[in-house]
């Protein structure tokens, strides 16, 4: 099953019992970038986040990220 950006960061918040705003300020205190609930969630929304981002979002839920080939 497929998952875009959006769908696999509610997911991954949702597991660690986790919102947006509290995500928002996670991000804020690992980059010393400000993050608000807003920013996040339409650059989420917009789909314009980061691969970079979501791979450091991943990490500070720790999550790791893994590639899988489909052959």
């Amino acid at each position: 099953m497929n998952f875009n950006a959006k769908e696999q960061i509610k997911a991954l918040t949702a597991l660690k019992g986790l919102n947006i705003t509290k995500l928002a300020d996670i991000l804020t205190s690992a980059t010393g970038r400000k993050y608000t609930l807003n920013s996040l969630s339409k650059r989420i929304n917009r789909g314009s986040i980061t691969y970079n981002e979501v791979m450091q979002i991943a990490d500070l839920l720790d999550f790791d990220v893994n590639f899988t080939s489909r052959i």
